[in-house]
């Protein structure tokens, strides 16, 4: 049995997110690694094995963008694997966000911009593999 194609407004709106995720990834890889940090403290990296924001930056990049990346090359390339893609780059979105706070343990309205993108990503990846029953109201017998 072929599996089954998800609605178009999940399908939307996991391109929406994943190209926002990827692009504020990206945007935000540049800005670490060419643009000297975005003007961070330096003293933010005290204790991280980082002496400047190049790793970071390289990391935000390649891993949550390219994760992004992958899952929208799923998506567009008619992948089976793309929603489980979606929900892994969901994923990847969260665990930045909470490594970052933890690290320099100060919070910007803009971690909850992407923990909501993140969790958005994965909720509705998860709905898009299956798990929204349809009659949602059903039983099972």
């Amino acid at each position: 049995m072929a599996p089954s194609t998800p609605p178009r407004s999940l399908r939307v709106c996991l391109a929406v997110v994943a190209w926002f995720n990827l692009l504020s990834a990206l945007a935000g890889m540049a800005g670490l690694t060419l643009g000297g940090g975005l003007g961070f403290p330096i003293e933010w990296l005290d204790g991280t094995g980082f002496s400047s924001y190049l790793g970071p930056g390289i990391i935000l990049g390649v891993v949550v963008g390219g994760m992004q990346a992958v899952a929208l090359i799923a998506q567009y390339g008619h992948f089976v694997l793309a929603w489980g893609m979606h929900a892994a780059a969901g994923t990847a979105m969260l665990i930045w966000i909470f490594v970052e706070l933890a690290v320099i343990l100060a919070w910007s309205p803009l971690h909850g911009v992407y923990f909501a993108s993140g969790l958005v990503q994965m909720i509705v990846s998860v709905l898009a593999l299956g798990a929204w029953p349809t009659p949602f109201l059903r039983r099972m017998v």
